[in-house]
């Protein structure tokens, strides 16, 4: 026993089970690691998606204040109108242009009311707009200078202060001068009634913080009133050719001292058949024109300096030929022409015309019946 080493017993038991203590006790760090890695990754994930989201709505909201900026400067763009005409939304359309002289700096086009340097009271009538409309811009330059124009533009272009504020400046000067009469230096005729009557609220709003006195006049209501308006002493006349021309033939209205004369809608006056009293009604304003026109300037030039003060402007939605040679006859050799868009443009495009043909028998079935009365005394 003692010289021989105790042989220890062999079991048969497989090493994997001396080492499960050892396994399990790695698998478990293992699994706490895998945990604790997932709730790190969870933990970080969970306000990237946060962020991402914030990200979002931060971009939204710039995105709705960029917008709301480009909502107001486009809504500042936009010009109010002047009694249902648009001052200003017309900034795209072409404009062109000729004459003599037109490419002179002090005939480039407005950008503003204030550009003009006109007085206060005459610009009183233009404070709720924000800029003069493209007709406007491009005609007062020559207006104020004296320059005869035509104006093709639609209907609905801001035409009347085209012309309107030119010619109360034309009678402030006028007046300034020592005119002592009240007889009528602004003429401005007109193929209806409904734009006789449109003109003259404008020009009348326009003119009386300037002390200027209008009246219109047309056919189908009283001479009287009119007649009596006229007696009183007025500055700007505004009304169709009939009648014009009936309150002329009896010698109620004269025209010799008018010295700015205004032809609206053109074209539309000589479709109506008022050629041929518009042509009258001229020819009873001041002639210093058709001197002009006659080239008797060489000859008695000192003398026509004094004649020559009649401006003759004209608008129209087209250029037919018969209102070319009207032009032609009354106005400046060299007129300015101004066009705001085409010339081939109607009076509106934006107008809708739809014809519907009935027949006879709806018509007869609609109409009440034929009824008879007896009467007995």
């Amino acid at each position: 026993m003692s010289g021989k080493k105790q042989e220890l017993p062999v079991s048969d038991k497989p090493l994997a089970a001396v080492e499960s203590p050892m396994t399990e006790t790695i698998k478990k760090k293992k699994k706490k690691k895998k945990s604790k890695h997932s709730e790190e990754t969870q933990d970080v994930e969970v306000p990237q998606e946060v962020t991402n989201g914030e990200e979002l709505s931060n971009k939204e909201k710039k995105k709705r204040k960029r917008d709301e900026k480009e909502m107001k400067k486009k809504e500042a763009d936009k010009v109010p109108e002047d009694s249902g005409v648009s001052n200003g939304g017309e900034s795209e359309q072409k404009v062109v242009v000729t004459g003599k002289d037109v490419e002179e700096a002090k005939y480039a086009a407005l950008t503003s009311f204030a550009a003009s340097k006109l007085p206060e009271n005459v610009l009183d009538c233009c404070k709720t707009f924000q800029k003069p409309s493209p007709i406007q811009s491009h005609s007062w330059p020559f207006l104020l200078d004296g320059r005869d124009l035509i104006g093709i533009a639609k209907t609905g272009s801001g035409k009347t202060l085209a012309f309107g504020i030119p010619a109360i400046m034309h009678m402030l000067k006028k007046n300034k001068n020592g005119k002592g009469t009240r007889n009528p230096t602004c003429l401005v005729l007109s193929p209806t009634r409904e734009l006789a009557v449109q003109i003259s609220d404008v020009l009348s709003e326009a003119g009386e913080p300037c002390g200027l006195k209008s009246i219109c006049v047309y056919g189908g209501s009283s001479k009287r009133p009119q007649i009596n308006a006229i007696r009183s002493g007025v500055d700007i006349v505004i009304g169709t050719p009939g009648r014009l021309r009936d309150l002329i033939d009896s010698n109620e209205l004269r025209l010799s001292e008018v010295s700015f004369v205004v032809l609206d809608e053109a074209d539309r006056m000589l479709d109506m058949g008022f050629e041929e009293p518009v042509r009258f009604i001229l020819s009873k304003t001041n002639k210093g024109k058709w001197l002009r026109n006659q080239q008797l300037m060489y000859l008695f030039s000192f003398f026509l300096i004094c004649l020559i003060v009649r401006q003759m402007v004209m608008f129209s939605a087209t250029w037919p030929m018969e209102v070319h040679k009207l032009a032609q006859e009354f106005m400046d050799p060299n007129p300015v022409k101004v066009v705001i868009g085409s010339v081939d443009l109607a009076a509106n495009h934006d107008v809708l015309q739809i014809i519907e043909v009935c027949s006879v028998f709806p018509l007869q079935i609609i109409s009440p019946p034929l009824t008879t009365c007896l009467c007995f005394v």
